[in-house]
């Protein structure tokens, strides 16, 4: 079984991404073959400063090990150090129906907040394809909101398949259904694109008033709190603290008693305890940078070798060798 998944660069890593796609990898990782990439590639459909996207890959390459990937088990590299990638890109493009671009609710959503459209930003569904047929992958971990990638990329692949015979593995999404949406500070979806994150690693003074900052109701300290399973805090606490601790503050807030200032501090001890390992490995990590560019090399070449397997398969299915 080959497990397929990749992350962008485009900035700090937050706690959705951590819990998100991070931590759901690193516990694949030992149940079959995983293939993990830094998407450098599609970050440039809306990042356009190189110097941030070198220093975002490698920020992202620290985070990653820091967390816990092992390059003993995982094939862990850069999605433009396998140049096939593009190659497959163009093959897949020429199949692909425009509708099926034209119904990727991701495009839209993007340009709904104001990104400016380009080729890349539209066809990315098409690289995205490439990324996962190119290693062959049977399972792609994706949340529910991001089926239509993997749904995509089975499509484009039939297509291929039927116009030049069986060239490509089928892939399967791998839907976590238990791993909810993880709330920003505001309520929202966390994400970048909103500015409401709670970055994995940053400055402990930043992070602290990023969680005190967590909105509120204006209900007294005094008052039950019938919903407070439905709180920011309490739902942010459930992932980073113990189940009991955090099953506690649920209780004292839903009967009352309990200040959400108490609470947020009470998260933010929590979370600072949670990743304090990972903060001592990344630390090591930033101090051996050698060793980080050697683990994505190595990646990258093991990468490429069944890249260009199966690269060369579909340029014989479709008469280019």
């Amino acid at each position: 079984m080959r497990i397929l998944s990749g992350i962008q660069p485009s900035g700090a890593l937050h706690l959705g991404n951590y819990f998100g796609m991070m931590k759901p990898a690193i516990e694949l990782q030992s149940q079959g073959e995983a293939y993990y990439f830094i998407a450098d590639y599609h970050s440039m459909t809306s990042l356009f400063d190189p110097q941030a996207r070198r220093r975002n890959t490698l920020e992202v390459a620290l985070d990653f090990l820091a967390c816990g990937l092992d390059p003993q088990k995982a094939v862990f590299f850069r999605q433009s150090d396998v140049p096939e990638v593009c190659e497959l890109t163009w093959l897949l493009g020429t199949v692909t129906p425009m509708g099926l671009l034209e119904r990727c609710h991701s495009y839209k959503d993007k340009i709904a907040k104001g990104i400016s459209p380009n080729f890349g930003l539209f066809a990315y569904p098409v690289l995205m394809a490439a990324d996962i047929l190119i290693y062959d992958s049977n399972l792609v971990p994706v949340g529910q909101d991001q089926k239509q990638h993997v749904e995509v990329a089975r499509d484009i692949a039939g297509k291929f398949n039927d116009t030049y015979g069986p060239t490509f593995v089928m892939p399967e999404p791998l839907i976590r259904s238990e791993v909810a949406k993880v709330p920003g500070i505001d309520g929202e979806k966390m994400s970048k694109s909103y500015g409401n994150t709670i970055e994995i690693f940053g400055d402990e003074n930043v992070l602290r008033k990023k969680i005190m900052s967590i909105k509120m109701d204006s209900r007294t300290p005094e008052e039950p709190k019938p919903d407070a399973d439905r709180n920011i805090a309490i739902q942010l606490m459930k992932l980073v603290a113990p189940p009991e601790e955090a099953q506690r503050y649920e209780e004292r807030l839903r009967a009352g008693g309990l200040g959400y200032a108490e609470l947020k501090r009470a998260l933010f001890g929590f979370y600072w305890e949670y990743f304090a390992p990972a903060r001592q490995r990344r630390t090591e990590l930033a101090a051996n940078l050698d060793y980080v560019e050697q683990v994505l090399r190595e990646g990258a070449a093991r990468a490429r070798a069944k890249a260009r397997e199966v690269l060369d398969r579909a340029r014989r299915a479709c008469g280019l060798s």
